[in-house]
């Protein structure tokens, strides 16, 4: 795999994939689905997304290959199309909503000589690192 630093048309493709996803409603429906499969009916009840913008909404993200579908009598059902897309809503969730955050434990300060620590319990934003005398 090239990293995107050396692909300028890998680049575009991921903020294409990522310009899908950043759109509020989109978004929503990911999320509903990261919890499994559902119907059109199931999505606009949990997510509060009505007609038509539901749809435009479902169109665009089985455009982008970010959802599939499979049809049950007159249902329309949709999954997440695979692995990366959840990987990749389960982060935007705990980057942005808490869902599922984990507590990383704070980094130790560096020892040596010319050192600058950290402050354990800062009060503003530039408050978290001192500089230390020798």
């Amino acid at each position: 795999m090239t990293a995107l630093h050396e692909d300028r048309d890998a680049a575009a493709a991921a903020a294409e994939k990522i310009r899908v996803f950043a759109q509020p409603q989109r978004l929503m429906i990911l999320s509903c689905l990261l919890r499994g499969e559902r119907n059109v009916g199931e999505i606009a009840e949990a997510t509060g997304i009505g007609q038509p913008a539901l749809s435009q909404q479902l169109g665009e993200l089985r455009r982008a290959e970010l959802v599939e579908t499979r049809k049950e009598a007159k249902q329309v059902w949709y999954r997440l199309a695979n692995e990366s897309v959840a990987l990749c809503v389960r982060n935007i969730e705990a980057m942005f909503a808490g869902v599922g955050m984990v507590e990383i434990p704070a980094l130790s300060p560096p020892v040596g000589p010319a050192t600058i620590g950290i402050d354990q319990h800062p009060k503003g934003v530039a408050a978290f690192a001192r500089i230390l005398p020798r």
